[in-house]
This record gives C-alpha cells, structure tokens and sequence, in this order.
C-alpha cells in the first residue's frame, strides 16, 4: 500500500474541495526510485522529520539532525542514517521495532525546497555503515516505497545561524547536554 493509493477519506475530501484530478495527476510524478537530483537533496540535509507509529497506530514525529551527508542514498531504492544518543525513550526507533512504515520529509528552509519519503524501515547494529558515523548506536535503513517532490508554497525561509554543537563528528567528544545530568533522571 503505498500514500497515493488513495482511501476514501482521501477522495471524499478530494470531491468535496475539486482535487481529485489534481491530486491523481501528482500521485504519477512519485516515485520508487531516488535520481540524481534526490541523492544531491537528501545527501545534503542536515536535519529531516521522521514520522513513525507504533503497532497501535499511535503515531509520533521526530527531528533528526546531523552534519550534511548524514543521510546517505545507498541505492536508487534505499537510504540510510545513523540514529544517535538522544532523550532515551526510544519512541520513533522502537516504533520501527512494531511497524516498519516511515515517513520522512526533508526540507531545505533557505532554498524553499521539500521532498518527501515513505518507506519500510529496519535497524541493524552490526550494519556495516556504522563504522563511519562517529557516536552513532546503530544504522536505519529505509526502503523506499514512494518518493515525490511536495509543493513549498507555504514554507518559511530561514537560515541556519548557528549549528548545534552536540551533533557527533570526528574528532569531537560531542557534550552531554545539561538536561541530561539530573541525577533524579535516573532513580
């Protein structure tokens, strides 16, 4: 089942608003498949939304943040990122554990550029990725079901100010944050 398999609540609201041509006419332009202009976009994110659900279909959604190239295109069908140390719970990682299905939307806020991903997503600890991301717990990899360019009409520019300093890189103990130093944390 992919996203542009259209439910019926999709296609109510579709009549309702006049969009179901359009909408059947942007569910051809995606895509199973990641070309140049994909890798160059993902390959050059430095941060991404991750949105998982666990096998109650509770969803959650998570910011992924790293150094550009973090998330590699390892083939035309298939990425791959690091997940690093983060607040513990473990929420979107252990939903892969439940229920493999992801969405991930990368944005670029300076070029005013977005791309979204479904796919099936696994975790390997032994991945042999893992080597080259310094810090990193463990590697995701998603198989890619969908991939399409979204419309950036209402996204806002912004423009990096300042990269965060506790995101891993060689050469770099990246400090623990001070929230995390609260011993009653950890009683």
């Amino acid at each position: 089942m992919k996203v542009h398999d259209f439910h019926d609540g999709n296609r109510q609201l579709q009549d309702k608003f006049g969009t179901r041509k359009l909408a059947d006419n942007l569910a051809k332009r995606a895509t199973e498949t990641l070309g140049d202009d994909e890798r160059k976009f993902i390959e050059g994110a430095n941060m991404f939304f991750l949105a998982t659900c666990d096998d109650r279909g509770l969803p959650t959604c998570s910011y992924k943040g790293g150094e550009p190239g973090f998330v590699r295109v390892v083939d035309e069908g298939s990425i791959a990122f690091p997940n690093y140390d983060g607040n513990g719970k473990y929420q979107s990682m252990g939903n892969l554990l439940q229920n493999p299905n992801v969405g991930l939307l990368f944005i670029d806020f300076e070029g005013q550029l977005r791309l979204r991903l479904q796919g099936e997503a696994s975790i390997d600890e032994n991945d042999p990725l893992l080597a080259e991301y310094h810090e990193a717990q463990f590697i995701v990899r998603v198989k890619v079901t969908e991939a399409y360019k979204n419309c950036p009409r209402y996204i806002h520019m912004y423009k990096l100010i300042k990269k965060s300093e506790y995101v891993p890189h060689l050469g770099h103990d990246t400090p623990q944050p001070e929230w995390k130093k609260s011993a009653e944390l950890y009683e």
